[in-house]
């Protein structure tokens, strides 16, 4: 993608009042598409601090100490999508808050294409309070997942930050 492209988003929460950050996360997140045309996102049934909701989400996660990006990427996409992906290209990175949690999101998106589909190996807090299932979808659908998961704050903060990169991401698959 040449250097004027790159895709670069900061948000703050309106959501919570902020108060302060004590931590930043490195996280990555795979915009993953099948040669169908379909997208696959992971849906979160949630009860906990930030309220109860149903909400979709991209497959993605914390970077851990000594991997690369693409590492924890593939990682993440295996654990929460039982998934092999080859990774298409960088999008973009988005800055935002979880003011309720006082911490700041360094998020990396990637596009990555659907190789194969295996065994999921949720963690325990994903499988017992996230209750994480994996979802494919059209475009159309997945906008439509997003507008309806803005019922709730938690909703609000992931739809305002993933629109923009699913919306990246599809001009990237046009061309």
């Amino acid at each position: 993608m040449p250097d004027g492209e790159f895709f670069s988003l900061d948000l703050e929460d309106r959501e919570w009042p902020f108060e302060y950050t004590d931590h930043d996360r490195a996280i990555v997140r795979g915009i993953v598409f099948d040669d169908e045309g379909y997208l696959y996102f992971v849906r979160a049934v949630r009860d906990d601090i930030f309220g109860k909701c149903t909400l979709i989400e991209t497959s993605g996660g914390g970077v851990e100490a000594g991997e690369s990006l693409e590492e924890a990427l593939i990682r993440e996409l295996r654990e929460e999508l039982g998934i092999e992906v080859e990774i298409a290209q960088k999008i973009g990175v988005v800055r935002d808050f979880y003011n309720l949690i006082h911490r700041r999101n360094l998020t990396t998106y990637f596009l990555c294409r659907a190789l194969s589909f295996g065994e999921k190996k949720l963690t325990e807090d994903e499988e017992k309070c996230f209750h994480l299932s994996t979802l494919r979808l059209t475009p159309e659908e997945a906008a439509a997942e997003y507008e309806r998961g803005r019922v709730s704050a938690l909703g609000r903060l992931i739809a305002n930050r993933e629109v923009p990169v699913l919306k990246r991401a599809l001009k990237l698959l046009e061309k």
